[in-house]
């Protein structure tokens, strides 16, 4: 995954709380887990019971696996250890599969020695009048525990810790409270539809949060990026409750690269401080600078960077014209016309979800077809949890109204009625959320197999290109992955090996790390690293070429991209078709995403035609869409 590069680790001045900045998760809540155990082992040696909040949801998943992994191989004690859970949904059922309760079990509380009666979790089964006394208990029990020694956070996108929503001031105490329509959106996958999810939850106040000893809030991912930077660099605010971590003398911000993305220091670091200005971050700026401006690079002068704060880049390099002429050619010899594209090649798309090579990188597979290379679409995941349980009962009633056609008569097919009798009967009495059987899964996952190779035909290839690894860390039956473990990586590896491909297509979004693209992202560097190294000092072996696309809601920022490939209407026309040939997701899809009611063609049409756009305004060639990618040699 490409990082940016001269970005400094220490704090910029704009920020407003201590921020330190990693490279990937993985990293991070190792870094976070080390400081959990070392405190636990002082309080252990001092005699000292140690009370310790903690959050649920995806973000933190990391830190409990390093510190279940520490008590495993390294012998962490967790038997002077309290803990306080911060919220829960209301009302919810301690053992659905939504429960925060479950959630802490199932990833951490089964896993270590912490006595159960040490473990704490707001009660949402209470009548409402008997959960509002209840908050006030559970934090009584806080408070006569010794209060928190430790609290780790997670962010939501309106801002939230713990559920206090927007509106929440910093003497709030724990309530119930009414989920925020951001959050609400943002869980809607967990619980199959927004209409799924409770409008009320359980939480620790404000005020509890903030009279812990130390404070780590951790945010991932890009979509965190926006209100993580309100969070950090503008002042204490009702309406970003994390905000008030400001006002703590021990709290910090660990985020990943991406979710640090739209901080000062990270996406315009010469405002926050000095640079190191090489080519790179020369490039950076002279694009921002010609975006702000909305003028041409060729049209920039000297008194344009001077009047935005940009005084050491013209220092550093005493010639402007010189430097914006360079940058403007390595721009233009970025733009690669299909004559001069990959040809006559092995070529493997790795597509995490069953449309996502389509909606990606839909123009490329055209040309990739167009030039003649030998090309292997692998969908990683069968994509069965994204499709309606409607869609399941279309399939089967046209079965049954084909029967006489297809011969499926009763004695050759002797269980069909019997099993889509059944099936039908699930379908009928089937829980908001409920995992579905192994036969629905299984008819769901052929319905986006039966997509993916309708959309590929109008590429030019059929189903002896498609593969489908139905990879292991998926087969789950709901929206929450396992982890990706050795399985997952042998699995690409043996296409790897079976293929020997020169050119390698991958998904490099940096979403979420326990979301879909993150951990095939995660198994195919894995494999890759080990293809590499096995057959390396083979005479004939050449390393791959990596490509890196993005998905259906970013593309690759100008600067950091190093192939644009043109598109013409026709072309992106073609890609439309071939996106609308995944009917499942077409309309109305079961994860269309928070706060985005476009179409997935939709979205991949604007962000093409976007990306043309922003070319052309820097004087660049005019095209109708262009696809953006990133090459390297590493994963």
């Amino acid at each position: 995954m490409p990082q940016e590069p001269g970005i400094s680790s220490s704090g910029a001045s704009i920020e407003r709380v201590p921020v330190e900045i990693f490279d990937n998760p993985v990293s991070l809540t190792r870094k976070v887990a080390e400081r959990i155990a070392r405190l636990i082992r002082e309080h252990h040696a001092a005699g000292k019971k140690f009370v310790l909040g903690l959050p649920s949801g995806s973000t933190p998943i990391g830190v409990y696996q390093e510190l279940i992994r520490m008590h495993r191989e390294e012998g962490l004690d967790f038997s002077g250890v309290e803990t306080f859970s911060l919220d829960e949904y209301y009302p919810i059922e301690r053992d659905s599969v939504q429960s925060y309760y479950r959630f802490m079990r199932e990833n951490f509380f089964d896993h270590v020695n912490i006595p159960d009666e040490h473990t704490h979790a707001p009660d949402s089964s209470l009548p409402e009048d008997e959960a509002i006394a209840f908050c006030q208990r559970y934090e009584d029990a806080i408070e006569a525990a010794g209060g928190f020694d430790f609290l780790l956070l997670g962010i939501g996108r309106s801002g939230h810790i713990g559920f206090n929503e927007p509106g929440s001031g910093p003497r709030t105490a724990a309530r119930l409270i009414v989920i925020d329509e951001i959050t609400r959106k943002d869980a809607a996958s967990d619980f199959f539809g927004e209409e799924n999810v409770p409008r009320q939850a359980i939480t620790i106040g404000v005020r509890s949060l903030l009279a812990a000893r130390e404070i780590v809030l951790l945010a991932t991912g890009e979509h965190k990026a926006p209100i993580v930077r309100r969070a950090v660099e503008e002042a204490p605010d009702l309406q970003v409750t994390a905000s008030y971590l400001q006002e703590h003398p021990n709290a910090v911000f660990y985020l990943d690269s991406a979710a640090a993305g739209a901080l000062v220091r990270t996406k315009t670091p010469w405002l926050a401080g000095s640079v190191s200005w090489d080519r790179q971050m020369a490039k950076r700026a002279v694009i921002w600078l010609s975006e702000k401006l909305g003028k041409a690079i060729l049209t920039l002068d000297q008194s344009d960077f001077y009047r935005h704060n940009l005084h050491e880049l013209v220092y550093a390099y005493d010639n402007i014209d010189n430097l914006c002429r360079t940058i403007f050619e390595d721009l233009r010899k970025r733009i690669t016309y299909p004559d001069y594209l990959v040809s006559g090649q092995s070529t493997l798309v790795f597509s995490p979800h069953p449309d996502d090579d389509v909606i990606s990188m839909g123009g490329m597979l055209d040309k990739l077809v167009d030039n003649m290379n030998d090309v292997v679409v692998a969908y990683m995941t069968n994509g069965s949890v994204a499709v309606f349980d409607a869609d399941v009962r279309r399939y089967l009633q046209f079965l049954e109204f084909s029967r006489d056609t297809l011969g499926l008569e009763d004695g050759v097919c002797p269980d069909f009625e019997k099993r889509c009798d059944a099936i039908m009967a699930f379908l009928e009495n089937k829980a908001p959320g409920e995992v579905d059987t192994e036969d629905v899964r299984a008819i769901k996952a052929n319905i986006r197999y039966a997509e993916a190779i309708e959309a590929i035909e109008v590429m030019g290839l059929g189903k002896d290109n498609a593969r489908f690894l139905d990879m292991p860390f998926y087969k789950t039956g709901r929206v929450r992955k396992d982890p990706v473990g050795p399985a997952d990586e042998q699995v690409v590896l043996r296409l790897l090996e079976e293929v020997r491909p020169d050119h390698v297509f991958v998904a490099g979004d940096l979403s979420d790390p326990h979301g879909t693209h993150r951990m095939c992202y995660e198994a195919i560097g894995a494999a890759y690293r080990a293809y590499v190294a096995r057959y390396a000092e083979e005479n004939d072996f050449r390393q791959p070429l990596i490509w890196l696309y993005r998905g259906a809601w970013q593309e690759w920022d100008i600067h950091m991209a190093d192939v644009f490939l043109p598109l013409s209407k026709a072309d992106l026309d073609r890609k439309v078709e071939a996106i609308y040939k995944h009917e499942s997701q077409k309309d109305r899809a079961m994860f269309p995403g928070a706060y985005d009611e476009r179409e997935f063609w939709q979205r991949a049409r604007d962000r093409n035609t976007n990306t043309a756009r922003a070319l052309n305004k820097l004087g660049l060639p005019e095209f109708y869409a262009a696809e953006a990618y990133v090459t390297t040699f590493e994963l």
